[in-house]
């Protein structure tokens, strides 16, 4: 029986399963610490390994002399080195449509939030003396918005829907599937992305993060003024110093970060001295209902790729196997 190796904790749903396929016969090590030193001492007999957020770096993959696969619990692989993998021959596999309504609802809750200046709007009730805050009429509408939605896979096309109930007006730039077959609906490809981020009063991040943000200085100054933004991506996505200047000089209404450069970030980090940035702690795709979604779905992959039933467009490497 395969010996699998679980790092991070998981939901109840999960450890119930982790808990049959013990009773199965299927030797399970489940490590709660998140952390590549809490579980690489046990990778050297791991077959299987479902790991979340923490680093799995190439000397830990190393150490594994009988792993097979890797299963992320999760859609985001940029803490994993790919490369060591593949030089292995190990598959990387992460869970499939789970937590694509989890992001996209987390996103409309920072467009609408910042519109509305939700943190200052919030500050004006539990401070008397800003009351008269009201009456400045930063509290704008959505409805008849241009939304701009960067990276349109599962959760972006969640994302358009919603907004569309919004009266917004949907845009969406994605290169990788303007090539491959644009998705069947009314929401139409930006042409490139300097025409996006002109005609957009919104904008929404859906990408993985790449070698430099993909909005920086640059960028932001071919934005309309007054630009909401959401990013529940990855950090790095946008330059923080770069938002942090365009949300003091009204180049950004304001902006909703999930992710952030360094996570967990500094308490000096600099956008969190601005009432106009609404800050979450890397939680869009964690609700209870995706967490046990994701718990089960990574264990499942792992198993299935073992005994060889894994569905192919699970497998991010899969080019690269042998």
């Amino acid at each position: 029986m395969p010996h699998l190796l679980v790092a991070g904790k998981l939901h109840s749903a999960g450890v119930a399963r982790l808990d049959v396929l013990q009773r199965d016969g299927v030797e399970v090590t489940y490590i709660e610490e998140i952390s590549e030193d809490s579980y690489s001492k046990h990778i050297e007999t791991a077959d299987a390994l479902v790991v979340r957020t923490q680093p799995l770096s190439a000397a830990t993959i190393e150490k594994a002399k009988h792993l097979k696969v890797v299963s992320r619990h999760g859609v985001g692989y940029d803490a994993v080195d790919v490369s060591a993998l593949n030089a292995r021959g190990i598959a990387l596999t992460i869970v499939g449509d789970v937590n694509s309504a989890s992001v996209a609802e987390h996103a409309m809750m920072q467009l609408l939030a910042c519109a509305k200046q939700a943190i200052r709007a919030d500050r004006a009730v539990r401070d008397p003396a800003l009351w008269g805050w009201r009456n400045r009429l930063e509290q704008r509408e959505i409805s008849g918005r241009n939304l701009l939605i960067i990276g349109y896979g599962r959760a972006g096309q969640k994302l358009a829907q919603m907004a569309s109930g919004f009266d917004m007006k949907v845009r969406a730039y994605d290169p990788y599937l303007q090539n491959k077959g644009w998705p069947e609906g009314n929401v139409q490809p930006a042409s490139d992305l300097p025409e996006g981020l002109a005609w957009a009063d919104c904008l929404s991040l859906h990408v993985p993060r790449g070698d430099a943000p993909l909005i920086a200085e640059k960028e932001f100054e071919l934005m309309k003024p007054g630009m909401i933004i959401a990013n529940t991506a990855r950090g790095g996505v946008v330059c923080e110093s770069a938002l942090c200047k365009a949300l003091d000089n009204g180049q950004v209404h304001a902006a909703g970060l999930d992710v952030f450069e360094i996570e967990p970030p500094s308490p000096e980090m600099t956008l969190a001295t601005r009432d106009n940035a609404l800050l979450s702690p890397h939680i869009a795709g964690l609700t209870e209902e995706a967490s046990e979604r994701m718990a089960l779905a990574s264990i499942e992959n792992a198993l299935n790729y073992l005994d060889q039933t894994i569905d192919p467009d699970l497998v991010v490497n899969r080019n690269a196997l042998t």
